[in-house]
């Protein structure tokens, strides 16, 4: 089973939790974020390069002890404050009709060694390493990682009720999603969580934040290293985490443009796309209005968007295997038949030739970097199930790159776990 455990987190005051609340580090450029911090952003820690002018070098020095002096800085000043006591806490999520709940607590390093915080992604060493130092020179946990674990009923019940009283937060971003946030400050109901993970929860899953994951845990053993008084229960074993139950979760489609066609005609381009799938006119430009995007309703089918027009492939039976976790999914598929066979990209990670577009901006994004000529084709998917990441998790195997998008993304600055 996992362990977990309560924190103190350091966060804002209710009145200006929405000026210092912000996006994740990774979802703004450095242009971005100058643009969108006011004075109190969290962005201000988490992308400290914007406080140089011009923007630095994110990996530079003077830009980590800009981070360090400005976390400092917003502590001092009352911007962040730390809690008096240890306790879970509970964040939501709305986006559109759709709400989810997750736990905020500490989860284990020992757990990610142990392989009972499961990964369904490669990590690259050099991000593991940007994340490692933003943990090391803070001494804490700025942002969470996003977890998922398989329903229980007793927890929903315990998060439910907490989520009925009055909230510590609640505001919408920029985006139109809803962030609601409450303390759990009762010991039994906080100690009874503890009891209810450590005796019923098998597992985590990283949903979003491996890299964040991966580092939190190599700060842990590099403590450990240095501690010749070692026990295991060090406030720097424990790193921050969102965890949500399973069936609250949903994935979006992530979806691919290429540039070109590798030589190939629109039509014959077409013709090879048979071999493999049935493949039909979806939807065409009518009264000089483009065509209607057209999205896959169900597993081994897909759309394409070439020449102004969309079509449907449904892939064949015999062509995927849906004994595999990984056969079965469609952006193996999509690889194998399409992008390798046909389109000639080998390496999703390094072919220049590809991009990738995440669901939450629309099919009329693909089309729109095809029109404007950057990109010659475009495929949109039908989305991974959180059973399929689960069943990966579970066999160990690795998903490949790109297939998951989550949405809404956990809001920054809401909690801060110190590591200390």
């Amino acid at each position: 089973m996992v362990r977990v455990k309560p924190f103190a987190a350091v966060r804002p005051p209710r009145e200006l939790v929405t000026e210092v609340a912000a996006p994740p580090y990774d979802v703004l450029n450095s242009q971005e974020a100058k643009q969108m911090a006011g004075e109190k952003s969290l962005l201000h820690i988490t992308k400290p390069e914007i406080d140089f002018d011009p923007i630095a070098d994110e990996h530079s020095q003077p830009v980590y002890d800009k981070a360090v002096a400005n976390f400092k800085a917003w502590q001092e000043k009352g911007w962040l404050v730390q809690d008096s006591a240890e306790q879970y806490y509970v964040y939501a999520q709305r986006m559109g009709k759709r709400t989810q709940y997750g736990l905020v607590l500490c989860a284990h390093t020992d757990d990610y060694a142990t392989g009972k915080i499961k990964k369904h992604e490669l990590t690259r060493k050099d991000k593991e390493d940007d994340r490692m130092i933003h943990v090391r020179i803070q001494n804490a946990n700025i942002e969470p990682v996003f977890f998922a674990y398989k329903d229980n009923a007793e927890l929903n019940a315990i998060v439910a009720k907490a989520a009925s009283g009055k909230p510590e937060y609640d505001f919408v971003d920029e985006n139109g999603f809803g962030h609601t946030f409450w303390v759990i400050a009762d010991p039994a109901v906080n100690a009874r969580i503890t009891e209810l993970f450590t005796t019923t929860v098998e597992a985590f899953y990283v949903a979003d934040g491996h890299h964040r994951t991966a580092a939190a845990a190599r700060v842990g053993a590099e403590k450990k290293a240095a501690n010749p008084n070692h026990t295991g229960e060090e406030e720097y074993n424990w790193f921050m985490a969102v965890c949500f139950p399973q069936s609250q979760l949903q994935i979006i489609d992530y979806n691919r443009v290429v540039r070109d066609l590798n030589g190939l005609t629109p039509d014959a381009f077409l013709k090879a796309l048979e071999e493999d799938f049935e493949v039909s006119l979806a939807s065409k430009p009518r009264c000089g209005r483009p065509a209607k995007p057209y999205a896959p309703a169900a597993l081994h089918e897909f759309s394409v968007y070439l020449g102004g027009n969309w079509y449907k492939l449904t892939a064949k039976a015999g062509r995927y295997d849906d004994a595999d976790p990984i056969g079965v999914l469609d952006v193996t598929v999509l690889s194998n038949l399409v992008l390798d066979k046909i389109l000639g990209i080998k390496d999703l990670r390094t072919d220049k030739r590809i991009d990738f577009v995440g669901g939450i901006r629309g099919l009329g994004e693909l089309a729109r970097r095809v029109d404007s000529g950057e990109m010659a084709v475009a495929f949109a998917l039908y989305p991974v199930s959180m059973q399929q990441l689960i069943d990966i998790a579970d066999s160990g195997a690795i998903m490949p790159p790109k297939t998951t998008w989550f949405e809404p993304k956990l809001r920054s600055g809401l909690a801060i776990h110190k590591l200390a």
